[in-house]
């Protein structure tokens, strides 16, 4: 199958780990991987803070670069979830990674091999938004070695929201406080999720604390030998 990847500016710019993990999982499952260049920010982070039509302009600038795509895969719940909410779902053809592995390729156990105790945070945009379910779960199950661990209150949001940890900065680290007591007391060795916007969030906390927690997106995990 010929997939596009819509790797998305932020973790182009700050987790570029994160998609050679996804390339690197997709072509062990048999996908033939293009990475259309023109593509550029979807408009979430514009719309989020007010410029609306600009960041629409960007959602449908989005739509033309990856016109052609047989399917669009992206290691991101919530620019998947921001682009279908503004039409930009390409009739079904732009899936997040979960989605695409477990709906569309019909696989679960994709040969990941990961011997650590993890936890997972179900993030809100991939819960709420996008409504994945329990795919990373089921992803996550299959790994050979993990030992995956239960996330105290695990659907309570960890604070991030994008432009709300700026907006609000007194309450969300309040609710990521709360986050990273549950997550400590997992005694995980990893948090991982569907997006990285929440673990940059958590994983700042957690460097800032000198914690021996790390975090990794669930590609990376998946992705693992």
């Amino acid at each position: 199958m010929r997939v596009a990847l819509f790797i998305t500016c932020f973790n182009d710019t700050l987790f570029p780990q994160t998609g050679r993990a996804v390339v690197t999982l997709l072509e062990r499952l048999g996908c033939d991987v293009e990475f259309p260049e023109a593509q550029t920010c979807c408009g979430q982070m514009h719309v989020n803070t007010g410029f609306q039509e600009r960041g629409l302009a960007l959602a449908r600038r989005f739509e033309r670069v990856f016109a052609d795509a047989e399917v669009v895969v992206s290691p991101s719940a919530s620019c998947v979830a921001y682009l279908r909410d503004n039409g930009a779902g390409l009739d079904g053809r732009l899936l997040e990674l979960t989605e695409f592995l477990v709906d569309r390729l019909g696989v679960e156990d994709v040969g990941a091999t990961f011997p650590h105790r993890v936890t997972l945070h179900p993030t809100c945009h991939s819960v709420r938004l996008l409504g994945i379910g329990d795919r990373p779960r089921r992803l996550l199950e299959r790994v050979r070695g993990i030992d995956l661990v239960e996330l105290s209150d695990a659907a309570v949001c960890c604070g991030f929201g994008g432009t709300f940890a700026v907006k609000n900065a007194d309450v969300s680290m309040a609710m990521l406080s709360d986050k990273l007591g549950d997550l400590f007391n997992s005694g995980a060795e990893v948090c991982t999720a569907a997006d990285n916007s929440c673990l940059l969030h958590i994983g700042g906390a957690l460097r800032r604390q000198r914690a021996a927690v790390r975090v990794m997106h669930l590609a990376e995990i998946l992705a693992a030998t």
